[in-house]
C-alpha cells in the first residue's frame, strides 16, 4: 500500500530520498542546459557533415541507454533506421557486457555510445571495431572514464556527460541509470548531434525550450506541491496497488510510455505493461476481463482477506502527445469503462515535439519517483 501521507510531507520525502531521485527529476532542465553546453564545447556545433548517415546504431547499458535509443528511433525513424545493439554477457556488470556490430554496418553509418558508467571494456572494443570499419563514433560518458580515452582523438567524438554540481560519477553508477537526470544527460548531446547531421530538428533554441518545459513541469510536480494539484503525485496515488496498463498514442508518447513502464519496475518495483494504440486494445483487452479486472471475484467478497496480500487491479494510463485528429482514445476509454477499469490520462500542453515529449517524460518520471519513495518495503521508504 502506498503511504499517501508521505506524498504531502516534503521533509519526509526528502529524508526518504536517499538516492537523490527527486533532485534528479527537479534538475532535468538544468541538466539539458549543461549537456547542450558540453555538446557545443566538444565541437558538435562546428560539424559539417557530408550527408545523412544511412543508419544510426546505439549501444550502451541499462535503462538510460535503452530509453535514448527508443527516443532517437521515434524522432529520427522517418529519416534513417535506428538500431539498438543489445548487450550480451553473463551478468549486467560493466566488465561482463559485450556488443557486436551487425555485418552490414559500414562507413556510411553512425554509432552512438551513451553510458552513465564509461568503464565498459565492451564499449571500448566496439568503438575500436567501428573505427576499423570506418564508422563514425560519438560517445557520451563521464569525463574521466576509460571510454573517454578510447573514443577521443582520431577514433571519434567524445562528449563529457553532464552531472549535477554536487554529484560524482561514482555515486551515479550505483543505481541511477534509471534516474531522470541520467536520461537527459545522455540524450541532449545526441539530439544536438542528430540536428547537425540532419536527422532530427533540434537546434539550440529547441533544446532551450525543452529545458524551460522541464523546469515548468518540475515546478508543477515538485515535492512542495500538494497531491490534489500535482499531476505526478496524483498519478502515483492512482497507480498504487495497481497493474498499470500504459496505452500510448502519438510518436513521442510510445517511447515515453515504454520508459515509464521500465522505470516503474526499476525504481518503484511495480510491474507495468506498455503498448501503443490502437493495438493496445486487443493486446491488453483480456487483462481487463480476467483476474486483474476491477470487478474480478465478486462471489468471494466475504472471504477473510486479512492474511492475503491485495491483488493487483488493472488501471489504464492513457499517454497522448497529439490531442484531436484521428484517435483511438474514445475506443480505449470505452473498453476500460466497459470493464469498470479506472483511467488516468496525461496530455502535455501545446508546443513542439521535443517539448511535449519532455513534459510526458518529466511527469511520468516524477510519478515513478513518488511511488518509489512512498511504497513501504521499498529500499527508499522510511517510516516517519
Amino acid at each position: 500500500m502506498l503511504d499517501e501521507t508521505l506524498l504531502d510531507a516534503p521533509d519526509a520525502l526528502a529524508l526518504a530520498d536517499r538516492r537523490g531521485l527527486l533532485r534528479g527529476a527537479a534538475e532535468a532542465g538544468a541538466r539539458v542546459r549543461t549537456a547542450a553546453r558540453h555538446a557545443s564545447e566538444a565541437g558538435i556545433a562546428d560539424l559539417h557533415p557530408e550527408g545523412r548517415p544511412r543508419a544510426v546504431l546505439v549501444a550502451g547499458p541499462g535503462t538510460a541507454a535503452a530509453g535514448v535509443a527508443d527516443l532517437i528511433g521515434a524522432l529520427a525513424g522517418a529519416s534513417a533506421p535506428v538500431v539498438r545493439l543489445q548487450p550480451t554477457g553473463v551478468a549486467p556488470a560493466a566488465g561482463a557486457l559485450r556488443w557486436a556490430l551487425p555485418g552490414w554496418a559500414g562507413s556510411v553509418d553512425l554509432l552512438l555510445l551513451p553510458t552513465t558508467d564509461g568503464s565498459e571494456p565492451g564499449l571500448a572494443l566496439l568503438a575500436e571495431q567501428a573505427y576499423r570499419r570506418g564508422i563514425t563514433v560519438v560517445a557520451v560518458a563521464p569525463k574521466a572514464s576509460p571510454l573517454a580515452e578510447a573514443v577521443g582523438g582520431s577514433h571519434g567524438l567524445f562528449v563529457p556527460m553532464a552531472t549535477a554540481p554536487n554529484e560524482s560519477p561514482d555515486e551515479y553508477a550505483e543505481s541511477l541509470a534509471a534516474s531522470p537526470g541520467a536520461l537527459w544527460a545522455l540524450f541532449t548531446p545526441l539530439l544536438a548531434l542528430l540536428d547537425r547531421v540532419g536527422l532530427v530538428d533540434a537546434p539550440p533554441e529547441a533544446l532551450e525550450k525543452v529545458a524551460d518545459r522541464l523546469d515548468r513541469t518540475a515546478e508543477r510536480c515538485g515535492p512542495a506541491i500538494a497531491t490534489y494539484s500535482n499531476p505526478a503525485k496524483t498519478l502515483a496515488a492512482e497507480l498504487a496497488d495497481s497493474l498499470p496498463l500504459i496505452w500510448t498514442e502519438g510518436n513521442a508518447a510510445g517511447p515515453a510510455g515504454r520508459r515509464f513502464a521500465s522505470v516503474l519496475a526499476e525504481l518503484a518495483g511495480l510491474p507495468a505493461l506498455a503498448a501503443e494504440l490502437p493495438e493496445a486494445l486487443p493486446a491488453h483487452g483480456v487483462l481487463l476481463a480476467g483476474d486483474y479486472a476491477a470487478g474480478a471475484d465478486p462471489d468471494d467478497f466475504f472471504r477473510d482477506r486479512v492474511e492475503e496480500s491485495q491483488a493487483l487491479r488493472a488501471r489504464v494510463v492513457l499517454l497522448r502527445d497529439r490531442p484531436g485528429g484521428l484517435t483511438a482514445a474514445p475506443a480505449a476509454r470505452e473498453l476500460a469503462l466497459g470493464h469498470e477499469t479506472a483511467i488516468s490520462e496525461l496530455e502535455p500542453e501545446e508546443g513542439g515535439d521535443l517539448e511535449t515529449l519532455a513534459e510526458l517524460l518529466a511527469v511520468t518520471d516524477f510519478a515513478a519517483v513518488y511511488l518509489a519513495l512512498a511504497t513501504p518495503g521499498h529500499p527508499d521508504h522510511s517510516t516517519h
